[in-house]
């Protein structure tokens, strides 16, 4: 198996195209056309877990965090990204980092997070934006199912826990086609009005070239008709952070006793107590300060997150309970859920959890 076969297979757990702009995810470090080895799956790539990685024979890296974020101009070995980049180079070790790409997946980051509280009800706490797409075509009546089938099948008309969506209308279609046309249906410098099908298909915007293909090879017509317009709505289920509750609401000492043995925290920093009962709970793995308007927004009880700054401690404003629990804490269980997706998709393969621990926060 190439490296680039696994490739596929983590993007269909966390496509690329669901990272955020800034982020740094994909391949790294390496080459795709290699053959792999075995796979070790870990949070920080850095250079002791190339090491492991030497030690127990496997050739590519799946980490969460991406070891190079950002440019480097010089490769000398004077810090820690560039000592494991040399190491990978070296030993021919690729690196691939999923990052935000399974943050705002609505099976990634944010929902393990809340699968260890035990959340119910949970649903994504800011929807990503300018994600969503729509296609609209025309064909002959005899054509449009052959048509549809095919833009369903690549991915169109996915509209939350919907598949096979589209609006469909009748109409009449104009053509007259120029010496070098081949019409379906009449001559050349005929002018031609018929019956059509108008097809109107949403979809996610990465899977725009996929979509376009599926129009061309299943269409009639010699010319497609088709439009794309990129919409305002939110993809209710791609974004960053999730909202649940919790089965049993607590007051927020117990909450928060709750929180950190479940998380494995050295510790918790919070906001003062408001004395409410602690039953709607927001999280975001990682720097999720960012977000304490939308989890307020969203009529949270308590928001579990990580590296808070001081000032932003009053950002709670008596509305709800803030709490960072860690970066690391926070994202703790994500190789975990790496591990068992690759295994369950390549049998028979090395997929090695590290043992690791590469969280750079210690507690006394």
């Amino acid at each position: 198996m190439k490296i680039k076969e696994i490739i596929d297979v983590l993007e269909e757990m966390a496509p690329l195209a669901y990272a955020e702009d800034f982020d740094n995810v994909g391949l790294l470090v390496g080459d795709q056309e290699t053959e792999a080895t075995g796979i070790l799956v870990c949070h920080d790539a850095l250079e002791n877990i190339i090491d492991e990685a030497i030690a127990k024979k496997c050739n590519l890296v799946v980490c969460f965090h991406p070891i190079l974020f950002s440019g480097l101009k010089k490769i000398t070995g004077k810090n820690y990204v560039e000592r494991a980049v040399i190491k990978a180079i070296k030993n021919d070790i690729a690196i691939y980092a999923v990052h935000t790409a399974l943050d705002n997946h609505q099976e990634g980051v944010n929902k393990i997070f809340s699968d260890a509280l035990g959340l119910i009800h949970t649903k994504i706490l800011i929807p990503k934006q300018n994600f969503i797409r729509k296609l609209v075509t025309y064909t002959i009546p005899e054509n449009a199912e052959e048509v549809r089938n095919a833009l369903f099948e690549a991915g169109a008309g996915k509209i939350g826990n919907y598949e096979n969506c589209s609006f469909n209308s009748e109409g009449i279609g104009t053509y007259m086609g120029n010496e070098h046309s081949n019409p379906q249906v009449g001559e050349r410098f005929e002018f031609v009005q018929g019956n059509e099908i108008k097809i109107e298909v949403t979809f996610e915007k990465h899977l725009e070239k996929k979509i376009l293909k599926a129009l061309f090879n299943s269409h009639a017509c010699e010319e497609v008709a088709y439009e794309i317009y990129e919409l305002q709505n939110q993809n209710q289920n791609i974004g960053l952070g999730m909202i649940g509750e919790l089965k049993n609401p607590m007051n927020e000492k117990e909450f928060l006793l709750f929180a950190k043995e479940k998380m494995e925290c050295g510790g918790i920093r919070h906001s003062g107590f408001t004395g409410a009962t602690i039953k709607k709970v927001a999280v975001l793995g990682g720097a999720g300060s960012f977000a304490i308007k939308n989890a307020i927004q969203a009529g949270a009880d308590a928001y579990l997150t990580a590296d808070f700054k001081y000032h932003q401690f009053y950002e709670a404003e008596n509305k709800l309970l803030l709490a960072d629990i860690g970066h690391f804490e926070s994202e703790r269980y994500t190789k975990n859920y790496i591990v068992e997706y690759l295994r369950k998709k390549i049998l028979n393969f090395a997929v090695i959890l590290s043992e690791e621990n590469s969280n750079p926060v210690k507690y006394l």
